[in-house]
């Protein structure tokens, strides 16, 4: 990142004390000052839910750019660099049009409080409505009620992935309470495709659409989506479609690609964008195999990946796509938050792999010390625990001692971001 929106975001994250605060007045606030840009938007797509809301919105914009339409998308956290955040039709926003936004929004904010991703979610939407696009993907960032991107009044339509037990100390501690959040969302009249929930989760969101008035998709009962012969099967009221499968790895993107496709076909998107839904997306973080760079060379035998997953459900969808993939020792570098349930993500991954090394994220505050993680292993079933200072050390050993093996880099995207950020140093 450059030096110009480096600073003007520096000067953003001291704009309010918390860096989590979940409400929408500060934002309403904004925007007006801004001219309400989330009013000027191209059709939005708005997605919420724990788990696969980042790979559907993959898919759904390989999908629409496959059928040549221009598209603009905007996610969080970033990998790499900020600017990966605004997807600004076709690209990540230049380096220029993202300072002049930014310097914009921090001057319309006149020095009142607001948080880091309240006032930047406010610049996306701002160079969204000045750039022509056929579509507007939204992911929320926290939630979905009070989230800072649930404030366009009339989306196209609407998506709530898989919801589990994640970020309870802002959205609620039980399955229920975080589903009324995620169902948030939710406009009358606005049509929702719903993926695979828990009956406690399902329950909640049938209820709030119904109250609105907003019709559901859900999955397996508007529609289905599975494996068969090594091809996806999707199939609604209009009939079948056969197609390959995901090109994001895992079991888990079936339903992901089945929400996808869902939406894709509610708004008559066509077969090019179908397919290009499956063969086109690109997700890094999500599985990624690794296989040049400075990181793959630290450990040149090992078969490398890298995933962001940080939840108990992402913990089981990763064990299950290892369980899949041909039959070689799995050895886990591992690094997580202190807020997260680390014992329950780990649980699934210690029926799989044959150790864990924990590490630090390096330069993220709120990491979890090395040895707290590797105890957390050890409760969750690891047999085999140890630390290290960094992935470098841990690679190192891992390629003297397991030359051959399986790696996965796992527990957080803050720890992904980090690994690609070594891997893109020559």
């Amino acid at each position: 990142m450059t030096q110009g929106s480096d600073a003007i975001l520096e000067r953003m994250m001291a704009l309010h004390p918390k860096i989590i605060d979940l409400t929408l007045d500060r934002v309403w606030r904004l925007l007006n000052a801004l001219g309400n840009p989330q009013d000027q938007l191209p059709p939005v797509i708005h997605i919420a839910g724990t788990n696969g809301k980042g790979s559907t919105l993959a898919m759904l914009r390989a999908g629409f750019e496959a059928r040549g339409d221009t598209v603009h998308a905007y996610t969080s956290p970033h990998l790499v660099r900020f600017h990966e955040r605004i997807y600004l039709a076709g690209r990540s926003i230049p380096e220029n049009q993202l300072t002049q936004i930014l310097d914009e929004c921090y001057a319309a904010n006149n020095g009142e409080e607001i948080t880091y991703f309240e006032i930047t979610t406010s610049a996306a939407l701002l160079a969204f409505a000045r750039t022509p696009a056929q579509h507007t993907l939204l992911e929320v960032g926290l939630g979905g009620r009070l989230d800072a991107t649930n404030v366009v009044a009339r989306p196209a339509l609407t998506i709530i992935t898989p919801v589990s037990m994640d970020h309870q100390s802002y959205l609620g501690d039980t399955l229920a309470k975080i589903a009324e959040e995620k169902a948030g969302i939710l406009k009358r009249g606005v049509p929702c495709v719903v993926g695979p929930q828990e009956d406690d989760a399902l329950e909640v969101i049938e209820a709030k659409a119904e109250r609105i008035g907003a019709p559901l998709y859900v999955h397996g009962q508007h529609w289905h989506a599975f494996e068969e012969a090594g091809r996806l099967v999707h199939q609604d009221e209009h009939g079948l479609i056969d197609l390959p499968l995901p090109v994001l790895p895992g079991a888990h993107q079936i339903q992901n690609a089945g929400a996808a496709l869902a939406a894709l076909r509610l708004l008559e998107a066509g077969e090019a964008a179908y397919d290009g839904a499956m063969t086109d997306a690109v997700w890094p973080a999500r599985m990624q195999r690794m296989t040049d760079g400075p990181v793959a060379r630290m450990a040149p035998s090992c078969e490398l990946w890298l995933d962001g997953g940080h939840n108990p459900a992402a913990g089981v969808a990763l064990a299950e796509h290892l369980k899949r993939l041909p039959m070689r020792p799995i050895h886990v570098i591992c690094g997580m938050l202190n807020t997260k349930d680390v014992r329950g993500y780990l649980a699934p991954l210690a029926q799989t792999a044959h150790s864990l090394t924990a590490i630090s994220i390096p330069g993220e505050a709120n990491t979890l010390d090395a040895g707290d993680t590797a105890q957390a292993a050890r409760d969750a079933g690891f047999g085999q625990v140890e630390t290290a200072e960094g992935v470098a050390q841990a690679l190192s050993r891992l390629e003297a001692d397991q030359p051959g093996s399986r790696v996965l880099i796992c527990g957080s995207l803050y720890l992904a971001g980090h690994v690609l950020r070594l891997n893109e140093t020559p």
